[in-house]
């Protein structure tokens, strides 16, 4: 049942941009498969080849870790709701960090965030689709604060020192690349 294109089209990026969530997959050439799910307003489609997502201060940086020894990336979306459907997009990424060619023109397009890592740019090379009739029924009720909580109860030192402590490497060892 799953079905194969070359690119986002219209009726893709409406499914992405309805979605609350999506997840990430990355790997390095050995080490462990990370999968992150994502939320906040933190993705952009800027085009049928090219998705662009914003990467907050997390427990782990096995993203950005991942991608500077291999650049594979998969994102993936679930219906949750009445139209079963899980859409896969797969490529390669690059990542930016402030100060980065590319950062400028990029991290505008999302809300400012005091603890944002990365922007993550997308090429996409194929878009999946897949039934997601196994996927369970799930009402979204709201965005969780607790996020914002934790940055608003910190300095911008205190969060550059979680960085050092939490974020500088992947948890195979991997340095993440993670300006601090």
């Amino acid at each position: 049942m799953a079905k194969q294109f070359p690119q986002i089209d219209d009726t893709h990026r409406k499914f992405i941009e309805e979605q609350h969530m999506f997840f990430t997959g990355s790997a390095g050439p050995e080490g462990r498969v990370n999968i992150s799910p994502k939320g906040m307003d933190s993705l952009r489609v800027l085009g049928p080849n090219r998705i662009v997502w914003m990467n907050i201060t997390g427990s782990g940086n096995e993203t950005a870790g991942h991608l500077l020894e291999n650049n594979r990336m998969t994102l993936m979306w679930c219906s949750f709701t009445t139209r079963p459907l899980i859409l896969r997009c797969y490529g390669t990424a690059r990542t930016l960090h402030v100060g980065d060619p590319g950062w400028d023109s990029l991290a505008p397009l999302f809300p400012a965030h005091r603890s944002a890592r990365q922007v993550f740019d997308v090429s996409v090379d194929l878009v999946q689709t897949s039934c997601g009739y196994a996927v369970p029924f799930m009402e979204y009720r709201s965005e969780r604060d607790t996020m914002q909580k934790w940055v608003d109860a910190k300095s911008d030192d205190d969060i550059r020192a979680y960085w050092v402590e939490k974020n500088q490497t992947t948890i195979d060892g991997k340095p993440t690349g993670v300006p601090v």
